[in-house]
């Protein structure tokens, strides 16, 4: 699925595929369902191994980091091995969280539960 990276993003262009991949591996493995809130926020739902949290908490701070038009917002669920990640954007970004959250919505699709 492709994807558009906006010009606001200070990530070098060669690192843009790899962290694509990081996205994608997290989508896969741990995103059990993704809600679209607004066209400005979405939230997925997450489970995994111990060390979840630090991996989306690393991952959203280095997103960020380069395009920092995003928000991450983690919260603990209610399982111990539950996140809720949700995703916003000012309205000007709404099609860069869109394609994400398909992404995300495609990789859920076809991941074993």
């Amino acid at each position: 699925m492709p994807f558009d990276v906006p010009a606001a993003c200070t990530l070098p262009t060669a690192e843009r595929p790899l962290r694509l991949a990081e996205f994608d591996a997290l989508f896969t493995t741990a995103v059990r369902s993704v809600e679209t809130v607004s066209p400005t926020h979405a939230r997925m739902r997450l489970t995994g191994p111990a060390g979840l949290e630090a991996t989306v908490r690393d991952l959203a701070a280095r997103e960020t980091a380069c395009c920092s038009f995003f928000t991450f917002t983690v919260t603990p669920g209610p399982a111990a091995d539950a996140l809720v990640l949700d995703v916003e954007v000012p309205a000007a970004y709404t099609d860069v969280l869109a394609s994400l959250a398909g992404r995300a919505t495609a990789a859920t699709a076809g991941a074993p539960r």
